[in-house]
């Protein structure tokens, strides 16, 4: 018998954690300020694909006790450990966990892109009803989204040197033509990662307010 599918989201996420999260921000908001920032990010992230009626799986990096991000999920999102020595094995991990607990097609997404919204999701949902993977270019050349009807876990399975790089993106769609999968791209997003992308983002009308106010720290009068 066939296991019933449901459309799924899985939330790739750091725990906000001072000195480990968003380091390239921290000449604008500091250690601290960027794990509030990382926090801020996961609730909005959580809210935004809750609010959608997905079901929301999050994946969290273990072993950093009071520090994981278990004060910002929400009800009904169901966790996942992120496991492996880099980013592909982690993603391979958490996809294969996510779809052998029903979900599918499922779309994996990380909170580095504040200005993906609900929308971006539906579109997402309805590429793969034609297509077999979906990407959503970051402009760094990563990718802020990845969807697939089926694990094909051969897509995060690029040279580790590459993660965090601005060649994943490009190195992820050979892997998809190597396979013969069908791949639709979606419009690009900026990820916030640096001062300079904060100022982007900031001068962008669809930049949700709380995350907008937290990169705009009020000076010590």
């Amino acid at each position: 018998m066939s296991t019933r599918r449901t459309p799924s989201v899985l939330v790739m996420a750091k725990a906000p954690r001072a000195g480990t999260v968003k380091t390239r921000l921290h000449p604008l908001l500091g250690p601290d300020g960027c794990a509030v920032l990382q926090a801020e990010l996961i609730r909005h992230t959580l809210e935004m694909t809750s609010s959608h009626g997905l079901r929301t799986y999050l994946a969290y990096a273990p072993g950093v006790g009071e520090e994981s991000p278990g004060d910002v999920i929400l009800p009904g999102v169901r966790l996942v450990v992120q496991r492996g020595e880099n980013l592909g094995q982690r993603l391979t991990s958490a996809v294969v966990e996510a779809f052998a607990d029903g979900a599918g097609p499922l779309l994996v997404i990380g909170t580095d892109a504040p200005t993906l919204t609900r929308d971006h999701l539906t579109v997402a949902l309805s590429s793969l009803e034609h297509k077999e993977v979906v990407l959503g270019p970051a402009l760094d050349g990563g990718y802020y989204l990845i969807g697939m009807r089926h694990p094909h876990a051969g897509l995060f399975g690029i040279d580790a040197a590459l993660w965090s790089t601005d060649k994943v993106l490009a190195a992820t769609c050979a892997v998809a033509a190597e396979e013969g999968l069908s791949v639709e791209l979606l419009r690009p997003l900026r990820d916030l990662d640096t001062p300079e992308d904060a100022a982007a983002l900031l001068a962008d009308p669809v930049m949700p307010y709380r995350i907008a106010a937290l990169l705009q720290p009020t000076e010590a009068v």
